[in-house]
């Protein structure tokens, strides 16, 4: 086992063809052959990036430059020259129309309207899979949403399905292999109680089946009652536990009724949300507990302590660990298995935890204990496989406290749902009443609306908060046609929806015959934001912050309204471009939803 242990591997340094990844990948291309044509004695990054006022991107590369050269004998007199001498390395391309160069050696970039044009034009004929951007890994793992058997999923899990699922689609949309794990609880010590309490109860449990645990939560609580209250049950429950993981046969059987009606709940929130996850729970990695363990003490890194195993860690009080007094594996344990697996046998680069920031410390710990043991580089040299911890705040109700109900229980998650589509449905059936088109919806389409609605409103007001804030739930505000909520980008795609069909144009035989100019002001803005769309997502998948996506949605359909007001488009003498840049906008939100795990809807 010992030779089958991951060694760090450097970011994929792939050879990209020409004119892929994003505006800025390719930027960033040129900007290497001008940077060793002009400083060929020094290896730097490209420092490319947006620019707000001068120019459409900056190239910031001289300063640091100039203070790695300086009294080196070198011929620049100062960071201007530099910058001077990077604009002018810059190889020849249809991308750039010209440059200049500001204060202490700044490049400003403005980009060729005609190639911006085009690159929109290239999209919607070839599909916006051509804008994927180019990420530095083939595999990833991401872990999230991760309930306990036997407990209702709340709020907490809801915000860990919605993130994590979030982050598989971005990934998956840049071409990597995304590996979308159900880290369920399905191994901890309250089986025991469970199942004893099943066995007292219904003696004959397999002849009646789910009928005999009913709903899981009040089954749940009654055995954790007795649990509490009567030490002769608690002792049994314990060596239930012990007969359990020894594999005893009716354990087993029982252990695995209790996690199928389990699955059958949790999968009622899945469908809603329409998210896809492979389980492999704590159960699937018991087995390589042992052997694992087995290579960290060989490693010198497991001490004895109060009578249990643990790894002691720079800059912790407490150590983690690994083998309780009692001699049974917890959370560290099974997780240094299941990272051996998914490094080794999985061969994953970057695994990714969703979990709320409560469990920092110890993703902090289990990492450092990781990289003690040789399986990950040191997270500064920017080497794969890496792990990161995507923490994400509560859900607060309006009195600033954990969100729950009235009755101060945690929130059932499929009752929340269920309640955002009746009142998507409501506000939906009211407005199109009051507008005399109610006689033109089918009832099909009245529910599917009022689902992608209310669904696609509850993840967008989760979404577009960095993770890392708490964030207060109120169905008025996520609901709300106004501002930055789904519900209006909702409304945003359907009016260019709109427009199109109104135009009584074929767009897709448009795309093909017309050519998008963007002379107007607006028009260019338009089309600038539309092409940053590949580094968007790239930003959203490097920092793994989802509402990079949201923000550059919300701000492209601020954008489309603006063009729309100043540029006449249906009857206009460039009516062929400019339906097709409402088209390439309408493409880019369907993608910015999907990616979000929204339902765009065509009309409203």
């Amino acid at each position: 086992m010992g030779d089958e242990t991951s060694t760090s591997v450097p970011a994929q340094q792939q050879e990209p063809t020409v004119g892929a990844g994003s505006v800025k990948q390719q930027l960033s291309r040129l900007v290497i052959s001008s940077l060793r044509a002009t400083v060929p004695e020094v290896e730097v990054e490209p420092m490319v990036e947006v620019s707000a006022k001068f120019a459409d991107y900056q190239c910031n590369n001289a300063m640091g430059l100039w203070s790695k050269v300086k009294g080196s004998g070198t011929s620049f007199k100062n960071p201007n020259a530099i910058g001077q001498a990077i604009a002018k390395n810059l190889p020849s391309s249809d991308i750039i129309e010209s440059t200049s160069v500001a204060g202490p050696g700044f490049v400003n970039i403005t980009l060729s309207n005609s190639w911006v044009a085009k690159r929109i034009q290239d999209m919607l004929v070839n599909g916006i899979n051509t804008w994927a951007p180019i990420l530095p890994v083939k595999k990833a793992v991401i872990d999230f949403s991760s309930p306990n058997i036997a407990k209702e999923m709340h709020v907490g899990h809801l915000r860990s399905t919605i993130i994590g699922d979030t982050l598989a689609r971005m990934f998956e949309f840049s071409n990597v292999d995304v590996l979308r794990r159900n880290h369920v609880g399905d191994w901890g010590t309250q089986f025991g109680m469970l199942i004893e309490y099943l066995f007292e109860k219904f003696p004959n449990w397999q002849e009646i089946g789910s009928q005999a645990i009913g709903d899981l939560q009040v089954f749940y609580k009654a055995s954790k009652h007795r649990f509490d209250n009567d030490p002769e049950f608690k002792e049994r429950a314990q060596q239930g536990v012990v007969r359990l993981q020894g594999g005893e046969e009716k354990y087993r059987e029982a252990w695995k009724k209790i996690c199928d009606i389990s699955r059958s709940e949790f999968d009622l929130v899945y469908k809603r949300l329409n998210v896809e996850l492979e389980e492999k729970g704590e159960s699937f990695y018991n087995p390589y507990i042992p052997q694992v363990l087995a290579e960290l003490n060989s490693k010198g890194l497991i001490q004895e302590s109060e009578g249990a195993q643990v790894i002691f860690i720079e800059g912790y009080q407490i150590p983690l660990i690994v083998v309780k007094r009692d001699g049974g594996f917890n959370y560290a344990s099974t997780d240094l298995a299941a990272l051996w697996y998914r490094l080794n046998v999985e061969k994953a680069e970057w695994i990714i935890y969703v979990t709320d920031v409560g469990q920092q410390q110890h993703f902090e710990m289990f990492f450092k204990a990781a990289r003690m043991a040789g399986w990950l580089p040191d997270p500064k040299e920017n080497k794969f496989p890496k792990t990161n911890h995507v923490g994400f705040g509560l859900v607060l109700g309006s009195d600033g406290k954990r969100f729950r109900t009235r009755s101060t229980e945690v929130v059932r998650l499929v009752e929340l749902l269920d309640e955002a589509k009746s009142r998507s449905k409501s506000e939906l059936l009211q407005r199109l009443t009051e507008n005399g088109k109610i006689v033109d919806w089918t009832d099909e389409e009245l529910e599917q609306t009022s689902e992608a609605v209310g669904y696609g409103a509850v993840k967008y007001a989760d979404l577009k908060n960095n993770r890392l804030t708490n964030y207060t739930f109120s169905f008025e505000q996520m609901l709300s046609d106004k501002g930055n909520t789904a519900v209006y980008l909702q409304y945003a795609h359907a009016r260019i929806c709109s427009i199109i069909r109104k135009s009584n144009k074929d767009v897709e035989e448009l795309k093909m015959s017309g050519a998008i100019s963007l002379d107007h002001p607006d028009e260019r803005v338009l089309g600038l934001y539309l092409i940053r769309f590949a580094e968007v997502v790239e930003e959203a998948c490097t920092n793994l912050l989802p509402n990079v996506v949201c923000e550059y949605l919300y701000n492209l359909s601020e954008m489309f309204t603006k063009f729309y007001t100043n540029c006449q488009v249906v009857g206009s003498p460039e009516e062929t471009s400019r339906l097709l840049l409402c088209q390439a906008t309408a493409v880019v939100m369907r993608q910015c939803f999907q990616l979000l795990g929204i339902t765009p809807v065509y009309k409203l």
